[in-house]
């Protein structure tokens, strides 16, 4: 028989107890920013109907599903939240009031290839705002982004914020290259997604490819590739009329940034256009500034989503940040806080005839909310004292003979040394 493998699958980690500390320090903070700025948190299960993640806009989400078929049904693995959040809107949404401020913080997973804070199993905090279309929304999210990157030490030159538009870019094209071919806008957004990754010329042979779902002619695909690198706004938007709503509702958004005080915070960068086929208007990603991981977080508009899924026409935006590329980020800046495990007080009886004693002050500390570890066993003194210190411990109860024969327990301050007794308060 062989011998089991010791390490987890391969994309996939392990928490031990000072890294599930440093998870749950990361998750408070989530749920922290979310609810101050009034978001409910909601939940749905990893395992979904392979179905609602399909798309066939040629999306590297739908090849790295984790999928299976059990009991004549195809189910698959998590890969992301939003399509089970629209899912459960369209589940209720006849009793639901509009807008909805929801988040969540789920596992989710992807077969693709590893490199640094990509990972084939990772948390994903989502926050998501459904039934309100107007750049409002755009704008409070950008906000609870930028509050949670403060609250954890990241300061504005530590991340920066890069927006752009698809409806801006979708009006250009159909404009021009695609005014026959509307249809290949989804699929033409999942190809120039790969810019920063495979390189201009790779993205036009994409583009061009007449297997594909694009098939532009090369100066056409050029041309797409050259609309990427525009320098701002009216540089983008010089194909449409000043009237556009796309360009309208772009300088209205960064108007409102400025109310926030974090329009120096974020940047219109023409090449973002978010791998995700279901985007329709605002899309944006943060990076780190010096540019050496993959995006910490991105999203954006996604108003056909649920109406595609079988819902009614609903307005939504949102966007996700997952866990482990954050953490590196907080890593190389030395961000990441050691944290003690978290124990009030230990408890330890010398012998066994002093452990009923001991129980009942651990049963009355516990009642009062405190975190308590009864020493079981009866290991020596100098070594409980060691780990009570090592574990940042506040107090240490003693309990000899001496001291139970008299109803009482000494307890020692392991901070200042100092020490007293208490009775023993037996239930």
């Amino acid at each position: 028989m062989s011998r089991p493998a010791l390490q987890p699958p391969r994309g996939t980690r392990d928490f031990y107890p000072e890294d599930y500390r440093r998870r749950q320090w990361l998750f408070a903070h989530f749920r922290e920013v979310a609810e101050r700025f009034a978001f409910e948190g909601v939940d749905a299960p990893i395992v979904e109907h392979a179905e609602l993640f399909i798309r066939k806009a040629g999306e590297e989400i739908v090849e790295q599903l984790y999928h299976f078929t059990m009991h004549d049904r195809h189910l698959a693995l998590r890969g992301e939240l939003t399509p089970s959040l629209a899912r459960m809107v369209i589940a209720r949404a006849g009793s639901l009031r509009f807008p909805l401020r929801w988040y969540a913080i789920g596992q989710n997973w992807r077969y693709e290839r590893m490199t640094r804070g990509r990972r084939r199993e990772h948390y994903q905090w989502n926050m998501e705002i459904v039934g309100e279309p107007d750049v409002t929304a755009e704008a409070e999210l950008i906000a609870a982004t930028c509050a949670l990157f403060g609250d954890v030490g990241l300061g504005a030159g530590d991340v920066r914020i890069l927006v752009n538009s698809r409806a801006l870019l979708e009006e250009s094209l159909r404009g021009g290259v695609l005014a026959r071919r509307p249809e290949a806008f989804e699929p033409l957004c999942v190809v120039i997604d790969k810019l920063t990754k495979i390189g201009a010329d790779a993205v036009v042979d994409l583009l061009c490819d007449d297997a594909g779902p694009v098939s532009l002619k090369p100066a056409e695909a050029r041309d797409v590739v050259d609309m990427l690198g525009v320098a701002g706004i009216d540089e983008a938007a010089r194909s449409l009329p000043p009237d556009a709503p796309s360009v309208a509702g772009l300088r209205r958004f960064f108007e409102l940034l400025d109310a926030y005080g974090l329009a120096d915070r974020v940047d219109f960068d023409a090449s973002v256009v978010r791998g995700l086929a279901y985007y329709t208007g605002i899309v944006f990603e943060c990076f780190d500034s010096r540019g050496e991981l993959r995006s910490i977080c991105g999203g954006g508009r996604y108003d056909g989503l649920i109406e595609k899924l079988g819902g009614r026409p609903t307005p939504a935006v949102g966007f996700g940040m997952g866990d482990a590329v954050i953490h590196e980020l907080l890593s190389d800046k030395q961000l990441l806080p050691e944290l003690p495990p978290g124990i009030d007080d230990v408890v330890y009886a010398f012998g066994e005839a002093e452990r009923p004693a001991a129980v009942a002050v651990a049963n009355r500390l516990r009642s009062e909310g405190r975190r308590v570890d009864l020493v079981l066993g009866t290991p020596r003194l100098k070594r409980v004292m060691a780990d009570a210190n090592r574990r940042s411990v506040a107090r240490i109860w003693l309990l000899g003979p001496d001291e139970v024969g008299r109803g009482m327990a000494k307890v020692r301050d392991l901070e200042s040394g100092e020490e007293h007794e208490e009775a023993i308060e037996r239930s």
